[in-house]
């Protein structure tokens, strides 16, 4: 079957790609739906809670110099408290290091479904052939 005329009733068809899916079988399209790794929003979460954790980081910087009973304010589920630098910063530490926490077991879970998804590739001698 021509290339072009396959990779386009792989995306057209999902069922096709599973038939495809096969002991020896070569896919010419490798974002079709069955050879996208099923993992795709873990990066996602990923970067966002390095992202949040990025901003916490920042945060305690500015307000660790700074003395302890100096008006700050923070965000409590959408609504803006007045509060003091030494009553936020033990929350904030507390948030920052569950996020490490969080960001760390997230790439453990990702690597571990590449690792997976590498050796269900191996084993049903899958082969992805980017055009």
């Amino acid at each position: 079957m021509h290339r072009a005329r396959l990779s386009t009733m792989l995306t057209a068809t999902p069922w096709l790609s599973k038939l495809l899916l096969r002991k020896g079988s070569r896919i010419y399209k490798s974002n079709t739906p069955t050879t996208k790794t099923p993992s795709k929003p873990l990066p996602e979460k990923i970067g966002d809670v390095e992202q949040e954790a990025e901003e916490h980081k920042l945060v305690l910087e500015t307000l660790i110099p700074l003395p302890e009973d100096r008006k700050c304010f923070r965000m409590i589920n959408g609504v803006l408290v007045e509060r003091t630098v030494g009553d936020v910063l033990p929350a904030l530490q507390t948030n920052a290091d569950g996020l490490k926490k969080v960001l760390e077991d997230l790439v453990k879970q990702y690597r571990t479904k590449q690792d997976d998804m590498e050796k269900w590739k191996k084993k049903n001698n899958i082969q992805v052939v980017q055009q």
